[in-house]
């Protein structure tokens, strides 16, 4: 009788405590795709190390008991989302995920007895070179020592600091808003180094400066404006609770309509399904109310 095939992939354990994003710890067996891969925490480690150098061509290899060709494509969009998991890397998770613009793929095979041996190779398309992400590095480095955090400044401190920051030295781009294939302006390399960028460049840019200054942060997608058209921005971590922080739309509009909003005061800005679930809800807990300073409390 034929065995039960397993792949062995991970399943995010996203364990918060207060705002601290943590890593994924460990992959659960799965049923439904007949592969398996012998070291399932090594292989996805490697993927995204891979992604984050911005290497042109990864390759995976991998058993199965059959021929599972017609199956290629779910598999790597499996290991891809693995990949793409939060982490405590600021040049990781939702950084990595809106970097790029997908893949194609290249896969041979042999076999060995019942054995189906694949390789299969990834070939990721990039937003951004290597060398402009190592650009975007320092200058994150060099942002955050002008706005001089220290161990007493609090995550309300630090997020008003960067949005300030990005408020005053990045515009919209209205150059290349409209263009598909104009893929830079939405990364955080047209917002820090060029100074200007489309929502998704700023929404990267705040992922990276608060990430990297400890702060709990998310990039959200879904849909805004009355046209309900393709819009980012970010989630904040603040005390435990989380509130939506849209920097483009404040810095277009010239106000703090979209700073630190609970969900009932943040109109116009629908999620994606994946930011939606009863389950993301729970991971990411957003306050009832938009977020005021002590100041404002008292």
């Amino acid at each position: 009788m034929e065995k039960n095939l397993i792949s062995v992939l991970l399943t995010l354990c996203m364990l918060l405590t207060g705002c601290t994003p943590k890593p994924r710890e460990h992959y659960e067996m799965r049923q439904d795709l007949g592969v398996y891969f012998t070291n399932a925490d090594a292989v996805v480690e490697s993927v995204r190390a891979a992604l984050v150098r911005r290497d042109y061509s990864i390759t995976v290899s991998y058993s199965s008991h059959r021929d599972n060709l017609e199956e290629l494509g779910a598999i790597v969009r499996e290991l891809m989302e693995f990949a793409y998991a939060e982490t405590d890397s600021p040049q990781e998770g939702d950084y990595l995920r809106y970097s790029m613009g997908g893949y194609t793929l290249h896969s041979s095979y042999r076999t060995e007895g019942e054995l189906y041996h694949y390789e299969v190779t990834i070939l990721p398309e990039y937003y951004t070179k290597a060398e402009e992400e190592q650009a975007v590095s320092e200058q994150v480095k060099k942002i955050l020592h002008e706005l001089h955090f220290d161990r007493k400044t609090g995550d309300f401190q630090k997020i008003q600091a960067v949005t300030a920051y990005l408020r005053e030295h990045v515009r919209y781009d209205e150059i290349h808003a409209k263009n598909p294939n104009h893929h830079r302006k939405a990364t955080a390399y047209a917002a820090l180094m060029q100074g200007q960028s489309v929502c998704q460049g700023y929404a990267a840019a705040v992922y990276r400066l608060l990430r990297e200054a400890g702060v709990s942060v998310r990039i959200l997608t879904g849909t805004a404006g009355e046209n309900a058209e393709f819009h980012a921005w970010n989630l904040v971590c603040i005390d435990g609770l989380y509130y939506n922080l849209d920097v483009t739309w404040d810095d277009v509009n010239g106000n703090d309509a979209c700073f630190l909003k609970a969900d009932a005061d943040f109109p116009r800005h629908t999620r994606d399904e994946a930011f939606s679930s009863p389950d993301f809800y729970q991971r990411y807990p957003m306050a009832a109310q938009s977020y005021a300073p002590e100041e404002e409390r008292s």
